[in-house]
């Protein structure tokens, strides 16, 4: 398939600080050098998606508004026309859910409605689920330290400090070519 490059994002652990089920805008720290990253792949021509579980809504402890304000804030902190759109999931753990990571359906869905080469492409995130929604997807996969990262056990094809370090790699391996 030929497509546009894109890049899937984790949002919470991975963009910004973790915060537990974030339901309050002003809880909103997008960490160090993200938004200048992401201006970076933009300008490499690489699309850019988030891809977030939010099962905080599932369980009743955060609304859907409150998503949306946190996803906004968050967009207003990465700055204007830098994400291409943000697809999340409400469902809990083992509802049997196609788009729940680290089932690939958001990516795929994503992918579907914007002609992106998943196999040119890649997910960054914090946690295994991520990881294993990127292979399951066939993008290539890189673990952020930042969040959870530390502590994870995954097979990431890298693994960075952090997004800016992420982004660079990206950039790096895409010169290369």
């Amino acid at each position: 398939m030929s497509g546009a490059r894109a890049v899937f994002l984790d949002r919470d652990g991975t963009l910004m600080e973790e915060v537990h089920y974030c339901g309050d805008p002003a809880d909103v720290r997008v960490f160090p050098g993200v938004p200048q990253a992401l201006r970076k792949l933009r300008e490499a021509g690489f699309r850019l998606f988030v891809i977030t579980n939010q099962s905080g809504i599932g369980r009743g402890l955060i609304t859907e508004a409150q998503y949306r304000a946190v996803q906004d804030e968050l967009l207003r902190q990465i700055g204007p026309g830098i994400i291409d759109a943000s697809y999340f999931c409400p469902d809990r753990p083992g509802e049997g859910s196609t788009r729940r990571k680290p089932q690939p359906g958001m990516v795929l869905e994503a992918a579907a409605e914007h002609g992106v080469d998943l196999a040119a492409s890649y997910f960054v995130g914090d946690k295994s689920a991520d990881i294993e929604c990127g292979h399951r997807a066939g993008t290539r996969t890189i673990l952020a330290l930042t969040g959870y990262g530390a502590e994870q056990r995954c097979a990431p094809d890298y693994t960075a400090p952090d997004f800016p370090a992420a982004a660079e790699w990206i950039l790096r391996e895409n010169r290369a070519k």
